[in-house]
């Protein structure tokens, strides 16, 4: 079945502008972008605006149980059925890929992929790895350690110095990891260690070095304060995640070695969040900013609800991307952090057939969720009203 998307504009995510034109899918991939083109069922975009499918760098689908519930008396299907509302929802929403940053396993990516469930893509990383006292050490003073997963599926995160680190790194790729996700300070969430730097540089490097070797994986570094995320651009890191205390130093190194910033800031811009942290955070993004720090979308959701994920974009306009910045931040720009530019985050001939119809054709990004009228994820047509898509 080949569509034609008639009537309505399109985003091109590289140059930042809007025009006029028709969009052919065919399968799973766009076929033409232009004028008097034609297909074998035409779709009135009149009046709407077309962009990418948005990509969310950095999500947890299946933790909302756990964040939001009693993980404790549940059996571990629970964690995987409940990131099945999750998925479509946002898929709902226009998010077409999610790199999620720990929580999914490989069955659930399994299960998308099949069909089996309604979701974007979802590329995994399993556990979130970190030193003996790290977030991804779970354990109680009382009880010891508490394995909230009890999971083969999901390994051992702990490790502590270089060689437990890369043996860390084959038990993710073992176990289907797509990415290797590592933390480098506490959590702000829980308040402490934030500016603690909790591995060594030899483990950094390990654990990145490991990875490469791993079939070019990459590693996405959990750091809330400057020297964690210095150290991690000097250890060639992909990306830094939150990095809400940022300072010169650790702009300057994830510049010079092309670290992406994913700064998260639903985690401290919504109305509910300490303004000091607020602020700090925002001030990162002008030191990432102005020292040319490449800026990928992520939510960290759900810190913040999944419904509303797109309020993500929303902040990084108002940090200073602007609107058209901050689209391609959660397009183009967040495919190529996630090594897919060739095949997604634009609207051009032989790209993936990820697509959202907006109404109108502003760029405001102020409402999003609201003025979603459509969306095509791999050619389907997806209803966010009756939850399923729609196969041809």
């Amino acid at each position: 079945m080949r569509y034609l998307l008639t009537g309505g504009s399109v985003f091109d995510a590289a140059s930042g502008e809007v025009s006029r034109a028709d969009v052919v899918l065919d399968g799973d991939r766009i076929a033409a972008v232009g004028t008097d083109l034609d297909g074998d069922e035409a779709i009135d975009c009149g009046g709407g605006l077309l962009l990418p499918g948005f990509i969310d760098c950095h999500t947890h689908v299946g933790m909302s149980q756990t964040l939001g519930g009693d993980p404790y008396g549940l059996p571990r299907s629970a964690r995987v059925l409940s990131a099945v509302p999750v998925l479509r929802t946002l898929l709902g929403l226009g998010i077409t890929t999610v790199r999620d940053a720990w929580g999914a396993d490989a069955g659930l990516r399994h299960a998308v992929e099949q069909g089996w469930i309604d979701g974007p893509q979802v590329l995994i990383s399993l556990r979130q790895t970190g030193t003996t006292g790290s977030i991804g050490d779970h354990w109680g003073a009382g009880i010891g350690p508490v394995d909230f997963f009890g999971d083969p599926s999901m390994p051992d995160p702990v490790f502590d110095g270089p060689d437990q680190a890369r043996a860390v790194v084959r038990r993710m790729v073992r176990a289907g990891a797509d990415w290797i996700k590592l933390a480098a300070t506490g959590s702000v969430a829980a308040g402490t260690g934030v500016h603690d730097v909790q591995l060594t540089a030899e483990e950094m490097v390990a654990v990145v070095d490991e990875a490469a070797r791993q079939g070019g994986r990459k590693v996405m570094v959990h750091a809330h304060g400057a020297r964690a995320a210095e150290l991690a651009a000097r250890a060639g890191a992909a990306s830094v995640e939150h990095g809400v205390f940022l300072d010169e130093a650790a702009v300057a190194a994830m510049a010079e070695a092309g670290t992406w910033f994913v700064p998260t800031l639903s985690c401290t811009q919504e109305a509910d969040a300490p303004a000091e942290r607020a602020e700090a955070h925002r001030e990162s993004m002008r030191l990432a900013l102005a020292a040319g720090v490449p800026i990928a979308m992520g939510t960290d959701n759900p810190v913040t609800p999944h419904t509303g994920a797109l309020r993500e974009i929303h902040h990084l306009a108002e940090a200073g991307l602007g609107a058209a910045g901050a689209l391609r931040a959660s397009t183009l720009d967040a495919a190529r952090l996630l090594g897919l530019a060739a095949d997604r985050g634009e609207i051009t001939e032989r790209k993936r057939a990820d697509l959202v119809l907006l109404e109108g054709t502003g760029l405001d990004t102020g409402d999003l969720a609201n003025r979603i009228r459509a969306v095509w994820h791999n050619g389907v047509p997806f209803s966010a009203v009756s939850g399923s898509a729609r196969r041809a």
